[in-house]
Formats: structure tokens, C-alpha cells, sequence
């Protein structure tokens, strides 16, 4: 079942985006991690700055989450995760397919460059990699993040940014 989070999921969101990042270990830039990945007071940070997690719970247990939020005229996909003993098991695709149905304006996601795996993913769903320069000014016009994150990422866009 999908569901809005609520402030009584905080704790369990923190613990999903922080197992699942682990897979990032290694992989993108060292200057770009740090434990916890990603830490509590900015993970408030991103809900009071308007990130709205939905999460899919199975039994009782939340087990994924994926944020939306609308930022000027499109609406971003933001913090993606799924616990990692549930993995490829099509939950991150319910996920996002179901928060596609939720807005009409163009939506945007960034990832890292070196995360394959989310590129794919995300590609799988329609999404398409903009241009270095198109990525570079639509993180910079998005997004709040460091100019080394923007150096380290790439954003895909969905046919309604593409057309």
C-alpha cells in the first residue's frame, strides 16, 4: 500500500534512506559522503522545505519512500529509496508511477553521475538524461545544492519536460 508519510514516520524514513544509500558507498565521490548519509535535521530540512514523502508500507512496516516536491513549474522526484532487503521487487516503480499520476507539470530527477543503477531505473520509466549544460542550469534553478554535487550529478526529465 502507498501512503502520505507522516511526522511519526521520520524516524523510520531516516532509516530507509540510510540503508539504502549504503549502495552508494564506494561509488560516488568520497568528498561526497558522510555517515549518516543523510542525517536527521536535513532530512527535516527537506520536509519543511517542501519535499512530500510517500512511502509503501507492507504489513505494518514501512519499507520504500520517494519524495515529490513542486519547486516553480515542474515537480521534482526527490530522495528515492527502498529498504535493501526489499529491493528489485518493483516497489520503487509503484512508487514513482504513482506520484507521476499526481502532477501535470513537467518532472525532474536528480541522481549521481555514478549511480548507474537510478539512471537506469529511472530510464526504464520514460525518463531521459538532459544535455551537461541543460543539467547544470536546471540543478542550479531547481535545486539548493553544492557546486560539487552539480559537478557529480545528472538530471533526467519526463516527456512533459522533453516535448
Amino acid at each position: 500500500m502507498i501512503r502520505p508519510c507522516q511526522p511519526t514516520d521520520h524516524q523510520a524514513i531516516f532509516d530507509i534512506i540510510n540503508d539504502a544509500a549504503q549502495a552508494y558507498r564506494g561509488i560516488i565521490p568520497a568528498d561526497r559522503w558522510h555517515e549518516p548519509y543523510m542525517p536527521m535535521e536535513e532530512l527535516l530540512h527537506e520536509i519543511d522545505s517542501g519535499v512530500n514523502f510517500w512511502g509503501y508500507v507492507e504489513g505494518d512496516e514501512l519499507i520504500g519512500v520517494m519524495g515529490i516536491q513542486p519547486v516553480k513549474d515542474v515537480t521534482l522526484i526527490r530522495h528515492a529509496y527502498v529498504r535493501t532487503a526489499h529491493r528489485n521487487q518493483g516497489i520503487g516503480g509503484q512508487l514513482l508511477k504513482f506520484l507521476l499520476k499526481t502532477t501535470d507539470t513537467p518532472v525532474l530527477i536528480g541522481t549521481w553521475a555514478a549511480a548507474t543503477w537510478a539512471i537506469a531505473f529511472y530510464e526504464k520509466y520514460g525518463f531521459r538524461q538532459v544535455t551537461i549544460k541543460e543539467k547544470n542550469r536546471l540543478l542550479r534553478t531547481y535545486w539548493t545544492i553544492s557546486e560539487r554535487q552539480v559537478e557529480t550529478s545528472v538530471v533526467l526529465a519526463d516527456g512533459r519536460w522533453l516535448a
